[in-house]
């Protein structure tokens, strides 16, 4: 699979959630005080994001 998500501790020790695709981090989280709040941040993206608007402000 070449996208995953990734739970990660900051340097303050928080967690942190990403998206890597191919390798590459494509967006974090902001830092979470426990882990659960980083999984419900993965859980909110996985069920919201797909039917999330594409707007495209390129002229």
């Amino acid at each position: 699979m070449a996208h995953r998500f990734e739970i990660r501790n900051n340097k303050k020790g928080e967690f942190v959630s990403y998206f890597i695709y191919n390798s590459e981090t494509i967006w974090w989280t902001e830092g979470y005080s426990s882990k659960a709040a980083a999984q419900n941040a993965i859980k909110s993206v996985l069920k919201n994001g797909p039917a999330a608007e594409v707007v495209d402000t390129t002229k």
